[in-house]
């Protein structure tokens, strides 16, 4: 269960920093394409990289500071994995609201911010969270990879099933692993469901 909960508690810390930059970022390139197709290639790319591959560059680098192995690393590699599906969902689901309601929203007045604020990013929530479960989901078995720089979480079982020779643990471990990232999924979902506007339910 400590496992589990530090596992979880990892990945719900580097996507919740993924979610405070992503969204910003995926809203502010909607205003320029040059920089669109920039931010989203380089999340792309980011995201071709080898997670045993990013925690061992993330060694050295932070080293300097003392933390070259455990959560630090982990956290940060995980938040830069999940920047993709949530920049490129945001940016997305901003540039796909209906012209029409943008116009309804400046004829009555609304300054662009507001805009954002009361139209644009409520009718963008399904998707972004799309994004949010898309990156929490594939993040929960890239967190396992990170017991190898002493990070932790569910990924211990793995580690030590195959250090061992055990396939008790290395089972356990990938079990416990697929089961988080269902759940998680499911619990999502839910929240996606609830920030839904009520007319985009009826709608859909």
């Amino acid at each position: 269960m400590a496992l589990t909960l530090e596992h979880l508690m990892l990945v719900s810390i580097a996507v919740g920093l993924a979610i405070i930059t992503g969204v910003p970022i995926g809203v502010a390139i909607t205003q320029n394409q040059r920089a669109a197709d920039l931010v989203l290639y380089v999340a792309s790319v980011i995201i071709t990289i080898p997670s045993i591959a990013l925690f061992g560059l993330m060694i050295p680098i932070l080293s300097v500071i003392g933390q070259g192995i455990g959560y630090l690393p982990a956290i940060i590699a995980v938040l830069l994995y999940s920047q993709l599906p949530i920049i490129r969902n945001t940016y997305t689901a901003i540039n796909n609201v209906d012209p029409a309601l943008r116009e309804a929203a400046r004829g009555i007045g609304m300054t662009p911010m507001q805009r954002l604020k009361m139209v644009e990013i409520p009718l963008a929530v399904p998707v972004i969270m799309a994004g949010v479960r898309t990156a929490v989901v594939m993040n929960i078995g890239v967190m396992a990879i990170a017991t190898y720089i002493g990070a932790g979480g569910l990924g211990t079982y793995i580690q030590r099933g195959i250090s061992q020779t055990d396939p008790r643990q290395l089972i356990i471990g990938a079990v416990a692993v697929s089961l988080l990232a269902i759940i998680a999924d499911y619990a999502l979902l839910w929240v996606q469901k609830k920030f839904t506007p009520k007319g985009m339910k009826v709608m859909g």
